[in-house]
């Protein structure tokens, strides 16, 4: 894979790291900011809202620059956003600073995804994109429990500060290490932005955005809520916090990594596979969260599952938008985001109910099986059997 990848990942870590950290902090900053658990928690979905609705909006904006100077903008807008929400008090503030910084991650990740199948040969998507989501599920290996860490010592403005403050090498490594448009197709040759729209009318592509979300929805619903389970229902000290979230980031890693070699050629056997471990894993996380061996083991297990399947169906949303060049990345990352704003959504109603603190994994079983039941009669398309890829033509 080329060097430019690698550094396009290390944007996608520092930006990963930021969208997953609040699992981390979710008590603490309900406690500092006077808002509930589940308020606070919504900063989470908040993000991911932004990240959906603004990518291809970003995508669409960042077409005639080069690539190299819409991602520099990208990441510098991103830290400019955490260093505000470090210094405020007021919780509408921060939301509003995440909403930004998710603005400018959706512009990043969008152009980002597109870059990286550009770099490649087009029967190496998958590994791109695999390499491009590593930077992300490092972030749960090694940010979000470093940010965990940082706000259990000191505070979790101090995480923020850590975030904006890891932008700044990364910004610098984009301007010297990236060439101006890496992959870039001639632009007489690019389809015009209408084409690329009109390629949201097909069904096959819309299929796998759909269950690319369900299943990410199951993903950030469950992992944002990680920590009430850990402390609350397992009786594990808020130590404990960030080693079980380096533990699902672990699992992530491999799962991403493993997929990512398969989900080229035979992305079919990894959602035969693994939907439905993936379904039977959080029920059985649900039931088992008391006894801290059982859920150490399933919380690597479930983050292995969720990133082999999700970045299998997001990697079927890149071939299946192939007619679509320029906004591909746009429709993939829209699609990640629009679960990864749902799902939390959805886990925070079941904390105030009978389920308590493993209401949100029981969630996220829900939207397994959703994604299950209605890609089940499409398996074919899922499996990329007879792609319709017009570029190709």
């Amino acid at each position: 894979m080329p060097l430019p990848l690698y550094l396009l990942a290390l944007a996608v870590f520092a930006m990963g790291t930021s969208e997953f950290m609040v699992a981390g902090l979710v008590p603490d900053m309900a406690s500092d900011l006077g808002v509930s658990l589940g308020t606070a928690g919504s900063l989470t979905p908040g993000f991911a809202v932004g990240a959906a609705v603004g990518a291809p909006l970003a995508a669409g904006l960042a077409r005639g620059r080069p690539g190299r100077s819409s991602l520099l903008l990208f990441v510098l807008a991103f830290a400019a956003a955490h260093a505000v929400g470090a210094v405020t008090t007021s919780f509408p503030v921060l939301f509003a600073t995440r909403a930004v910084a998710a603005l400018a991650y959706a512009g990043f990740l969008a152009v980002a995804l597109t870059t990286a199948a550009g770099l490649v040969p087009r029967h190496e998507k998958g590994r791109a994109l695999a390499v491009l989501l590593s930077g992300t599920t490092l972030a749960t290996i090694a940010g979000v429990p470093a940010g965990a860490l940082l706000g259990t010592l000191l505070d979790w403005r101090a995480t923020f500060w850590a975030v904006a403050a890891l932008c700044l090498p990364t910004a610098v490594g984009i301007l010297t290490g990236l060439p101006a448009r890496p992959g870039h197709e001639d632009d007489a040759a690019r389809p015009d932005l209408r084409s690329e729209l009109a390629r949201l009318r097909s069904p096959r592509l819309i299929l796998v955005m759909l269950l690319g979300a369900l299943v990410n929805a199951a993903t950030f619903g469950c992992f944002t809520f990680l920590a009430p389970v850990v402390t609350d229902r397992a009786g594990l000290g808020k130590l404990w916090v960030p080693v079980v979230l380096m533990l699902f980031g672990l699992g992530s890693f491999v799962g991403v990594t493993l997929a990512g070699r398969l989900a080229d050629r035979r992305p079919g056997p990894v959602v035969a596979v693994g939907g439905p471990l993936l379904l039977a894993g959080w029920p059985a996380l649900a039931l088992s969260a008391e006894r801290p061996a059982a859920l150490l083991v399933l919380v690597f297990t479930q983050g292995a599952l969720s990133f082999a399947l999700g970045g299998t169906l997001i990697t079927r949303v890149l071939y299946e938008a192939a007619g679509a060049p320029t906004m591909a990345g746009a429709y993939a990352t829209a699609a990640l985001n629009a679960g990864a704003a749902v799902g939390p959504l959805v886990a925070a109603t079941t904390l105030g109910t009978a389920l308590g603190p493993v209401g949100p994994l029981w969630s996220g079983a829900l939207f397994v099986a959703v994604a299950l039941s209605v890609g089940l009669p499409f398996r074919g398309v899922v499996a990329g059997v007879k792609e319709r890829d017009e570029s190709a033509r």
